[in-house]
């Protein structure tokens, strides 16, 4: 089975956890190797772009899991769709014990005279009917969770308005600042990077049988102040990206209020290259989130989010030694550190599959996090009894996309993930 295979499959969940990798991964999707390629509009003079015509991609995939057991999906994506920066990416999965999973993204689209603006909406439907999940013991407990095996009915619909700053490299309209910097980095926002407010509407849900008591829905707001200064997202060198995020839901009638923030801030360190290798690079990364209403009021009402929606450590990007939101809780720490290394060896052009897909660059990394949740926002809660998870992996570009093999060691568990985009 090939990496594009398994990233296809990897990228259902991808979409539901990180969203800012996912608009790069759509933007510049798979093709062909002998496919006519031309550069992005975000890539040319605004002046000299090309007529733009739309491409269809689809990979079909297999894969196997302790949710899905056998699964077998595709997924497809249409490039330029109405605008040349503009995507439509398809995703279906369906599995041998009636699992199934279906996810459709509309991308990067931009109304005609408003140049600072990038619209998008997702939508995502699952049932799993062996799903495996870490939830309270309690709906007052969230420190304690049992793992259980059950029914699950998921899903979530949302919609972003990204608002692109005139400064830095946003200064030239919204679709140009999706390509690579060029020139010197900064650290001067009114002078280098893009930065960007998002907006985010959404509505989401879990239900779980023989678990009714817990909260199953979660609807509010989303704003995002984020400043990606890196030089490539794909594969930084320099630069870094700061994000602060806050969520919102403000209650109804069968749902109380809460409400979340999270802070992202990554840095990338560029080493001398030797003999052996062209590129070598440290990557560090510190992620803080909490629950501010997490207390109950004067009325005894916890204003928390369900365990589905709020802050949690595990998974393919953060605490990758444990499972998919394996702690969760008021607050969490984490902190990253990645090396990562550019061997001048290259090759895959000459490997079975590799050789039908076009590959500029591999990597190989060892990394280690260490990160804590809690149920009490404190720089002692936070940093009592760290869990740590380390490992190593490899990473490939394959047709204008990162592909990532990681094997994570903790000391609960290993985990093997095989995803799309780099973790920070």
């Amino acid at each position: 089975m090939s990496p594009l295979a398994f990233a296809a499959s990897a990228s259902t969940k991808m979409t539901e956890e990180r969203e800012s990798g996912e608009e790069t991964i759509i933007i510049e999707s798979v093709s062909p190797k002998a496919k006519t390629k031309s550069k992005s509009k975000s890539e040319q003079p605004q002046d000299s772009l090309p007529d733009h015509q739309a491409e269809f991609a689809a990979v079909p995939f297999a894969f196997s899991s302790e949710s899905l057991s056998t699964a077998f999906g595709g997924a497809g994506v249409l490039k330029h769709a109405g605008q040349i920066q503009s995507s439509i990416l398809g995703i279906g999965v369906y599995s041998t014990n009636n699992s199934w999973v279906s996810y459709l993204r509309f991308n990067d689209y931009q109304i005609p005279s408003i140049d600072q603006w990038l619209f998008s909406v997702e939508t995502y439907q699952a049932r799993f009917k062996e799903g495996v999940y870490y939830v309270p013991e309690q709906v007052t407990l969230y420190g304690n969770t049992e793992r259980v095996v059950t029914l699950g009915d998921e899903s979530y619909t949302k919609f972003h308005a990204r608002y692109i700053l005139p400064i830095g490299r946003g200064s030239q309209g919204a679709v140009r600042s999706l390509g690579r910097a060029r020139g010197d980095i900064s650290w001067n926002p009114l002078e280098s990077g893009v930065t960007s407010i998002k907006f985010s509407p959404f509505t989401q849900s879990r239900e779980l049988e023989g678990f009714e008591f817990l909260p199953d829905e979660a609807k509010g707001l989303a704003v995002e102040l984020d400043w990606d200064n890196r030089d490539n997202g794909k594969n930084s060198t320099q630069g870094g990206q700061t994000s602060f995020k806050v969520t919102r839901d403000f209650g109804s009638s069968s749902r109380n209020s809460w409400t979340t923030w999270e802070f992202d801030q990554s840095t990338f360190v560029s080493i001398d290259s030797n003999e052996w290798f062209g590129q070598q690079i440290l990557a560090f990364n510190f992620y803080l989130a909490d629950t501010p209403t997490w207390t109950s009021d004067s009325h005894g009402d916890y204003h928390r989010p369900p365990s589905f929606a709020g802050v949690s450590l595990g998974g393919f990007e953060r605490l990758r030694g444990y499972t998919s939101k394996r702690y969760t809780g008021r607050s969490a720490v984490l902190y990253s550190a990645e090396y990562r290394v550019q061997p001048r060896w290259q090759p895959l052009q000459e490997w079975p599959v590799f050789n039908l897909y076009d590959v500029p660059w591999w990597q190989w990394v060892a990394f280690a996090e260490a990160g804590q949740v809690s149920d009490e926002f404190s720089v002692s809660a936070l940093h009592d009894d760290l869990k740590w998870s380390a490992g190593f992996g490899a990473r490939f570009e394959v047709e204008s996309i990162v592909v990532r093999a990681e094997l994570a060691f903790s000391a609960e568990s290993n985990q093997f993930w095989i995803m799309v985009n780099q973790p920070f």
